[in-house]
């Protein structure tokens, strides 16, 4: 691997510190840097000093290079401490599910220990205490899974088979998510802190079907011909671009990998994937079951692992073709730098700030309840999140009484293991406090907060609703990441679409009207990947999910995301011209 250049990787561990490379669908642990300390680190890393700082620079991760000791979920550990870990362990969850968890890197079908022997500790956001230490790949290990990725690419146990073995790999990996449902779910709930009954229902559920639906299409995939002219056939073949390498988030740990790993498989290519720092335990199972649903050695490798040391080795691999990344925008440029290296193909999806637009002949009360969704679910903790509200003015207080109401008995707060559950914690200590932090903001700047600002205890936060909020605001412009919504007026739908395009951002939209014209009009000019009408979050795995703007490149899910991991190969074949 031929090391990247010193200026690409400054800005690339700049971009890793600040906003670690796992974030997440989307943010990494964070703490409290001050401003001079973000002064100085934009100067090392050869950013303008006349460069406007968001908030979330205030509270990025503190790494000095003096240092091996950082802080991680509020406690503090030894970088890359070597730790004699076993390479698997016994675990029992808080709601008595029993298993047997992995703890090494998956790489050529086969456990293993990091060379360096380092460690990662995974703390549940729950209470604040180690579930367990995992083994932490650095470039060495990196470097040993593209290796196996690139030898399964080019072996006939995978290059060979047919694209209905392909497919039947696939379904049975499927089956074997859905057998063991009741432990994967359990792995999210306490790795990350989202309720039980949405990691069984909705990310499980999803994530079945997502492999079962890029099973289905793997010997559908087909070339096309091309009428030139009876002197010449032309057809196009779509190929396996090769090894890719994928980082998925902490919001959708499970959900995120089988996003990545159905088209990517689906098309014939092999894949290094590095889990998120804050959630690796039950991507790390997912290798367990790779290996039994019959997938080739060296196919899928899958690595834990911090963002500045195996993020920064994958983006950077000059023997990676492709980088699929899910985290935030400032990450997303940093990858963008490292993987020009060697030119890969990319597909990245970042950050946003969604609006969501309520007409006065909207159904109010469907409004408040999808709006609710749109904010509220995984406590806030979603990329494409509704976090702007804009409400036409002769129903702007009607809404915001019926919203305050709903969320404060709809949003039940509590342990995630407890059936009626619906709030769980904020992934971390230092995520908990940036949220609070962007509350205190909120009030300074003279947003009008009308619900919560304040927690029950621990990393929970209480829903958090500002109204009477200006567009200037840093609530309104930067991504929170967190159960945080802000509430505006609008008076005509030129004002409407013009202010909820006033973003760097544009992943999602919602619109919410009776009038069929409008919804139609106004989904077209709203600057975004995707525009729900009356609805909010409602995404599919068949359906393209993606953003403009900052918000990423590429698209996820669907049959949009095959062409991602494929390359046309056009055939030129002569059949008569003589020279």
């Amino acid at each position: 691997m031929s090391p990247p250049c010193c200026v690409t990787m400054q800005l690339f561990y700049m971009a890793a510190i600040i906003n670690n490379i796992s974030r997440p669908l989307c943010r990494a642990a964070f703490f409290p840097l001050s401003f001079l300390t973000c002064r100085a680190l934009s100067r090392q890393s050869s950013i303008p000093s006349s460069c406007s700082i968001p908030l979330s620079l205030f509270c990025a991760r503190k790494y000095t290079s003096e240092s091996t000791l950082y802080r991680y979920k509020g406690k503090l550990h030894e970088e890359m401490a070597a730790k004699d870990l076993p390479l698997f362990t016994e675990l029992t969850a808080p709601n008595g599910i029993k298993w047997t968890q992995p703890l090494g890197l998956f790489i050529n079908n086969e456990f293993v220990k990091s060379k360096a022997g380092g460690t990662l500790s995974s703390v549940s956001p729950i209470d604040d205490k180690e579930i367990t230490s995992v083994y932490a790949a650095e470039s060495a290990d990196v470097d040993e899974a593209v290796k196996a990725a690139r030898a399964a690419f080019q072996s006939s146990e995978w290059a060979d088979i047919t694209t209905a073995e392909r497919g039947a790999l696939l379904y049975k990996l499927a089956d074997l998510l859905e057998k063991n449902l009741e432990v994967l779910a359990t792995l999210d709930t306490w790795d990350m802190g989202k309720p039980l009954s949405a990691t069984k229902n909705e990310d499980l559920s999803e994530s079945i079907s997502t492999l079962r639906y890029y099973a289905g299409w793997a010997d559908k995939i087909s070339g096309k011909t091309i009428d030139v002219g009876p002197s010449k056939l032309v057809y196009v073949l779509h190929q396996p671009i090769g090894v890719c390498g994928q980082i998925v988030p902490w919001n959708y740990p499970l959900m995120m990998a089988a996003w990545k790993l159905g088209p990517a498989l689906a098309t014939g290519n092999t894949v290094v994937l590095k889990s998120a720092e804050q959630s690796p335990l039950s991507v790390l199972f997912l290798g367990t079951l790779i290996k039994e649903a019959g997938f080739p050695p060296g196919v899928v490798n899958i690595l834990s692992g911090y963002g500045k040391t195996a993020g920064a080795a994958i983006a950077a691999h000059e023997d990676i073709d492709k980088i699929a990344f899910t985290g935030s925008t400032l990450t997303g440029r940093a990858i963008m730098k490292a993987a020009s290296s060697n030119l890969k193909n990319i597909t990245i999806e970042t950050g946003g700030k969604s609006p969501l637009l309520i007409f006065e002949d909207a159904d109010i009360e469907q409004a408040v309840k999808w709006a609710h969704i749109g904010i509220m679910s995984n406590a806030g903790q979603v990329c494409c999140a509704t976090s702007r509200i804009l409400v036409q003015e002769s129903v702007y207080e009607e809404f915001v009484q019926k919203f305050v109401e709903y969320t404060k008995t709809t949003s039940v707060i509590g342990d995630p293991f407890s059936e009626n559950v619906s709030h769980g914690p904020q992934v971390s200590r230092q995520q908990y406090e940036r949220i609070m932090a962007y509350v205190e903001k909120g009030k300074a700047e003279g947003a009008n907060l009308v619900l919560g600002g304040t927690t029950p205890g621990g990393n929970f936060i209480q829903p958090t609703v500002f109204k009477d909020v200006k567009d200037e605001f840093t609530i309104c412009k930067e991504e929170i990441f967190g159960p945080f919504v802000c509430i505006d007026k609008f008076t005509t739908q030129a004002e409407a679409i013009k202010r909820a395009n006033n973003s760097s951002y544009g992943l999602g939209a919602a619109v919410f009207t009776k009038d069929n014209t409008r919804a139609h009009v106004v989904a077209n000019k709203i600057e975004a990947g995707m525009v729900w009408i009356n609805s909010s979050n409602d995404s599919h795995f068949a359906v393209p999910f993606g953003g403009v703007k900052q918000s990423g490149i590429g698209r996820e899910c669907g049959e949009y995301a095959l062409a991602n991991y494929t390359n046309a190969k056009a055939v030129h074949v002569n059949l008569g011209t003589v020279l």
